[in-house]
């Protein structure tokens, strides 16, 4: 058994999603104190912060406006994900619903600069596609008004330095997107096309923000022959042509945070899992776009940081950062000097951080000669300890997406299991982003199995493990990572001693057939289509597998999850007992995809530790 508990864990604190009050001396952050993130306003380095909303239910996002002490924060109910847009008066503390309709998704597009209005995508006219609204700040519910009819996956990147044009991204998948503005002051609503290239396959172009004189974006994209990662580009708006500001070497420009009144950005890389910052500032008496001057590099703790929100004269940027053994606080940093001061102290639930277990960088052969990258963690005192040669079990926690990436940052649930002895393995199969379109390919559609195998690699590689017990290895993980946890107890039952489907996939037809409208086509562009695929989603199903597994399952799921319906974990669970399969199950009626209640955390990984006691 463990030092502490699970609770104690999942009491520490995190603090993130800063962003600057307009005068620049207030900053709102979210706060996990109460169990669900929340608003909480700072005015100084470790001063005392106040609460600001009082939900059960998660705030998503805040953001200031940049003229009056309002803010806007975003919040769903019950794990649903059709969130609503708040503005809550700082100095009142009158919150307003500004958006009032529970069956529609909201997704935040910014304030305007003269924080008269702001906007936002929404897919309250048809559930399965997203418009484009403007609002005015003091309006509300069916006030705002349809600017833009979608007919895809939009989001509204930001509105144009005077405020007449957004800028507006289409999403087909997570590797192939198109940037457009919109002109507010035609009226015709209709989308100017800025990023043809019908020619050239699936093109990334993300992170994009207006240029301070307006006539161009800075962007992050693969665009290019042979061109595998995101570089730093910038885009001119007349042109149309790319110009290479910044190229990345060879790894992810993971986007751009611009002030468009002074050209100052941070800009990060992200190398092998870790953050690599430039704070910079574009050179507004150059004619070359790309041109710019830099400022040293801040010395922030734990190897990874984000969510830049900078100060209203640009002198300052907030941002989080979060390591293995440093749980997440915000920073504030001077953009000139560098130098870093911690705003947040979000509390580690009276465990001494030094009691934190901190990773190694790994990497894998898998069975056609791929490296597959992964964090290996092991609990204090295996390393070096003749005595638990060969005697440690290992939990494989394999992440979602499947085009997502495990990062080296602080996972309350790792610490726990690490203190209870088992030592933690997190890889990045092919399909992961980080590493390159190439490798974040490998796995799309028929090549979907090729992935499950990188597991059993990694599995055979944890074998040859002076530390690791081989009869003790533990699948688990979420969403898409619990569609491979089940995956890989099906097609190498040999090699687990249990398996622990959070949210996951069971059977990729009835799935993509349940899943939320807005959703399907970005689905299936990774997956394979209904129309096309379904015999071979058929055949990669876990539930058309079932008969081979061996292992004890865990299924834990959200009654509301608009992602992976719960039907998913229903149909897993019955079938896996059909079979003879010790199998446990626990729904959660108030939760979605994933669970962001303090007490269903605590429920959930209590009843995880118990499951793995009786059968680890």
């Amino acid at each position: 058994m463990g030092t502490y508990d699970i609770e104690r864990y999942l009491n520490i604190r995190s603090a993130y999603g800063a962003s600057f009050g307009p005068d620049g001396d207030r900053l709102s952050f979210l706060m996990t104190t109460t169990g669900t993130p929340q608003v909480w306003t700072l005015e100084g380095p470790r001063e005392w912060p106040e609460q600001r909303t009082f939900y059960e239910e998660r705030v998503t996002f805040a953001s200031w406006s940049p003229e009056r002490p309002e803010l806007v924060f975003g919040m769903d109910e019950g794990g649903d994900e059709r969130a609503q847009l708040f503005r809550l008066e700082a100095e009142t503390g009158v919150i307003e619903n500004l958006t009032a309709m529970p069956d529609a998704k909201h997704r935040w597009g910014g304030w305007s600069h003269d924080g008269e209005r702001f906007a936002f995508a929404s897919n309250r006219r048809d559930e399965s596609v997203f418009d484009v609204y403007v609002q005015d700040r003091d309006a509300t519910g069916d006030d705002a008004e349809l600017v833009h009819e979608g007919d895809g996956w939009l989001s509204v990147g930001g509105w144009s330095p005077d405020d007449s044009h957004l800028l507006v991204s289409q999403a087909y998948s997570n590797f192939d997107q198109d940037l457009y503005t919109l002109d507010l002051e035609s009226g015709t609503g209709d989308l100017e096309h800025v990023t043809p290239h019908e020619d050239e396959g699936d093109v990334r172009y993300q992170s994009a923000s207006w240029a301070p004189d307006g006539e161009g974006l800075y962007l992050v994209t693969d665009h290019g022959e042979d061109v595998d990662t995101l570089y730093l580009a910038y885009l001119d708006l007349e042109t149309l042509e790319l110009e290479t500001v910044a190229s990345g070497d060879g790894w992810n420009v993971g986007g751009i945070a611009l002030d468009d009144e002074t050209g100052r950005f941070v800009y990060s890389r992200n190398v092998e899992g870790y953050t690599d910052l430039t704070v910079g500032e574009f050179e507004s008496d150059s004619d070359d776009p790309t041109a710019f001057e830099t400022f040293p590099e801040p010395d922030l703790p734990g190897g990874i940081s984000g969510g830049v929100s900078f100060d209203p004269d640009a002198e300052r940027f907030a941002l989080s950062t979060t390591g293995d053994t440093i749980n997440t606080n915000v920073f504030v940093v001077d953009v000139e000097s560098g130098e870093t001061e911690q705003w947040t102290a979000a509390p580690t639930a009276g465990i001494p951080p030094e009691t934190f277990d901190g990773s190694d960088l790994v990497h894998v052969e898998s069975f056609d000669g791929l490296e597959v990258p992964g964090f290996l963690t092991l609990p204090d005192g295996v390393e070096g300890r003749e005595s638990a040669a060969g005697d440690t079990p290992v939990i494989v926690d394999i992440h979602g997406g499947p085009e997502s990436q495990r990062r080296p940052s602080f996972s309350s649930v790792k610490q726990y299991f690490l203190d209870r002895g088992y030592a933690y393995f997190e890889p990045n199969v092919r399909g992961s982003s980080g590493y390159g379109s190439g490798y974040a390919s490998l796995d799309d559609v028929e090549k979907r199995m090729d992935s499950v195998a990188d597991i059993e690699a990694c599995v055979e590689w944890l074998h040859d493990h002076p530390a690791v017990d081989p009869d003790r290895i533990v699948a688990m993980g979420g969403s898409y990572g619990g569609f491979m946890v089940l995956a890989a107890l099906t097609e190498y039952p040999d090699l687990w001693a249990a398996g622990v489907d959070v949210v996951g996939i069971a059977n990729f037809v009835t799935f993509l057939e349940n899943t939320g409208d807005w959703r399907r086509a970005l689905r299936e562009a990774e997956y394979g289509s209904l129309e096309d695929d379904r015999e071979f989603l058929e055949s990669v199903s876990p539930t058309n597998n079932i008969e081979a597994i061996e292992a004890p399952l865990f299924v834990l799921h959200g009654e509301n999850d608009p992602r992976v319906p719960v039907g998913e974990a229903e149909q897993i669970v019955e079938q896996a007992r059909e079979q003879g399969v010790p199998v446990r199950k626990l729904i959660f009626e108030d939760e979605g995809h994933g669970f962001s209640k303090l007490e269903n955390r605590i429920e959930a990984y209590s009843a995880i530790a118990e499951f793995l006691d009786e059968h680890v």
